[in-house]
């Protein structure tokens, strides 16, 4: 399916690629894999031929589509569902054609065709797809204007996923979805007909939906078997033999010198050890790889707390004077809990935490918290806070300004900037670097109360797993919203579900959660928080609405086709038509084949559409 060959990448001076090389077979899912800054993402520029320059081959297999999600879509009047269906550009093109051709054989061609892929269900399609990656149906029939970047990125992916192309590939796709997003999509690749080529830094993700694991290291490329944690496992065996290998070459090379340094002047054992001489010579060196394990993340110990340290009672959380997002919340939090909340983006997740962390006041209810009580509040929202024109050193200077220089240096590289760092402005800096910035100067406080919202959207494999060991570290209470099911699954020791206005504890593991997700459009609450409750009416007949206009188009389709092959039948009928036209005939004959086999296909999608409708509509549901 695609082939690399010899590709060399510089950027000014530095060389991402060198002479890299790899194959990717038809339907492998293949997790590209590589530090922050190593090249991956230029490497897939290069692939989808929006980076020049570079030296070496791109092949993709003949005939095959590659569907990339480079920038979010527009900002415009076409509604959301329309946009994601416009992206199967062959379906759109038929569409259009086939409500203006007039030829027979041409409108059969047309109606085959589309039968062939699937795009009379192509709206319920479009529909589950958006669902599953956070939209409601509700919003399938907004402008795209209406939603934010994040949202119209979410889109284009739809998009994409709903062309089907034949390489799909996605970079970083989890960045702009949650949890559940995050699921529903790590489910969808792994069933998905054709090739994947993904990046990203979501562990379970690489070990859930992948075949494959392409490892850039070292400007090369390297394809491993499995998922990511085989991926570990082959890399830890490998640097351990190359220890082996190596301390074995030292002590040979240990071995021959001495020899030579004994009897080089001694003219009997000359050529013994001018033979030796050569050995060393020609022995090549072993390089053991890198340890490519990220700085830790430091949060210090904090003074002892009575629990709870805080706790919400009836509480009304929302913005100046609108409309409550969440109503009724009555939770508590003791000083060693690790929770983490669950639930789609948009129910109030970001809410509950900034009311926690008393940075929004509350409508109604009480707050109560410990008076000593320090909190360390960290958003995505923080990165635009740093001060542009400003140094890593400025930061931490104004963190401590009673501190001497000495002591700014050491507590700089503590949160992981060194030398070569530390005079960086802000804005030089990679996203995950302002990630650690921004954690170590929250950290200096010594909080009692982590909040992490989204922590590790900028931060590459091993950062997360340092997030996850400091976090375990920790002690004190973590609040963790984040749609890293590792992270997740690692730190937490309880869940709060945020949906439908309500926040309280689930009664689950996050797992029991996943499953939720995958089985249902989105949870929904039936008394106790593991079920999902039946839908309202509204709502109900909202979700049935792609799939009554499945039916009528495949009931239109079927009904088109019936009526040209009856027109066409009658035209064979002629006694003496193969007499006077007998490629008229020979054609005539061959348009009916392909009326039957249209007819076919249109029978089996009315069926399957009509069967669905019905499952959705059954009240058992």
């Amino acid at each position: 399916m695609l082939e690399i060959n010899d590709l060399t990448y510089r950027v000014g001076e530095r060389t991402l690629l060198d002479g890299a090389s790899a194959f990717i077979a038809s339907g492998w899912k293949v997790g590209l894999v590589g530090r922050n800054g190593a090249g991956k993402s230029t490497l897939l520029r290069i692939i989808a031929d929006e980076a020049q320059g570079g030296r070496g081959a791109v092949r993709l297999a003949r005939g095959a589509r590659m569907g990339f999600v480079a920038q979010e879509i527009a900002a415009s009047d076409a509604q959301l569902l329309e946009v994601v269906l416009a992206a199967d550009l062959e379906r759109a093109a038929l569409m259009h054609e086939a409500e203006t051709a007039q030829d027979a054989h041409r409108i059969a061609d047309i109606q085959m065709r589309l039968a062939d892929i699937d795009a009379h269900s192509a709206e319920a399609r479009a529909a589950a797809i958006l669902t599953g990656l956070g939209f409601s149906q509700s919003d399938l029939k907004r402008a795209s204007r209406e939603f934010s970047g994040g949202w119209r990125m979410r889109a284009a992916l739809a998009g994409v996923l709903f062309s089907t192309p034949e390489l799909l590939v996605l970079d970083e796709p989890t960045n702009y979805l949650d949890l559940e997003g995050a699921a529903w999509l790590e489910a969808y690749l792994r069933k998905y007909p054709h090739t994947v080529l993904v990046v990203s830094h979501d562990r379970e993700m690489l070990n859930r939906s992948v075949t494959h694991i392409l490892a850039l290291a070292d400007a090369k490329l390297e394809l491993f078997t499995g998922g990511y944690d085989s991926y570990l496992r082959r890399r830890a065996e490998r640097a351990a033999l190359a220890g082996s290998l190596k301390a074995k070459q030292d002590a040979e090379r240990a071995h021959l010198q001495s020899f030579v340094d004994r009897f080089r002047a001694k003219a009997s054992k000359a050529r013994q050890a001018q033979s030796r001489i050569k050995r060393l010579e020609k022995m090549q060196d072993i390089s053991l790889p890198l340890a490519e394990r990220a700085m830790p993340f430091h949060f210090d110990r904090p003074d002892p707390l009575a629990s709870p340290i805080v706790e919400l009672e009836n509480a009304e959380l929302g913005y100046a004077t609108g409309k409550p997002v969440l109503r009724d919340v009555s939770l508590r939090l003791d000083h060693d809990d690790r929770i983490v909340i669950v639930g789609p983006n948009g129910q109030g997740k970001t809410t509950l935490v900034k009311a926690i962390a008393a940075k929004l006041a509350l409508q109604a209810g009480a707050r109560r918290a410990a008076r000593p009580l320090r909190i360390g509040y960290f958003s995505q929202d923080q990165l635009d806070e740093l001060q542009a024109g400003e140094s890593v050193l400025a930061h931490v200077r104004a963190l401590a300004p009673q501190l001497g220089q000495g002591a700014h240096r050491a507590l700089a590289a503590r949160m992981g900037f060194g030398p070569q760092k530390i005079d960086t402005l802000v804005e030089k800096l990679s996203g995950g670097e302002k990630v650690r910035l921004l954690l170590g100067l929250m950290a200096h406080a010594k909080p009692h109360l982590l909040i992490l919202d989204e922590p590790t959207s900028h931060l590459d494999i091993d950062s997360r797993e340092a997030l996850v060991h400091a976090v375990n570290d920790f002690d004190g209470a973590v609040l963790l919203i984040t749609h890293d099911v590792y992270l997740a699954e690692a730190c937490a020791d309880r869940l709060w579900l945020v949906h439908s206005g309500r926040a309280r504890p689930y009664e689950g593991d996050l797992s029991d959660y996943r499953k939720l997700v995958l089985a249902t459009d989105r949870p929904k609450e039936r008394g106790d928080t593991r079920g999902a409750a039946p839908k309202d009416a509204n709502s109900a007949r909202a979700s049935l609405g792609p799939l009554k206009k499945a039916v009528t188009e495949a009931e239109k389709a079927l009904e088109a086709a019936q009526a040209r092959l009856a027109l066409v039948e009658a035209d064979l009928a002629a006694p003496d038509l193969f007499r006077r036209d007998p490629a008229g005939g020979a054609a005539l004959a061959k348009n009916r084949e392909a009326l039957l086999r249209t007819i076919e296909l249109a029978e089996q999608a009315w069926l399957e559409a009509s069967e669905a409708l019905e499952t959705a509509a059954s009240p058992s549901r």
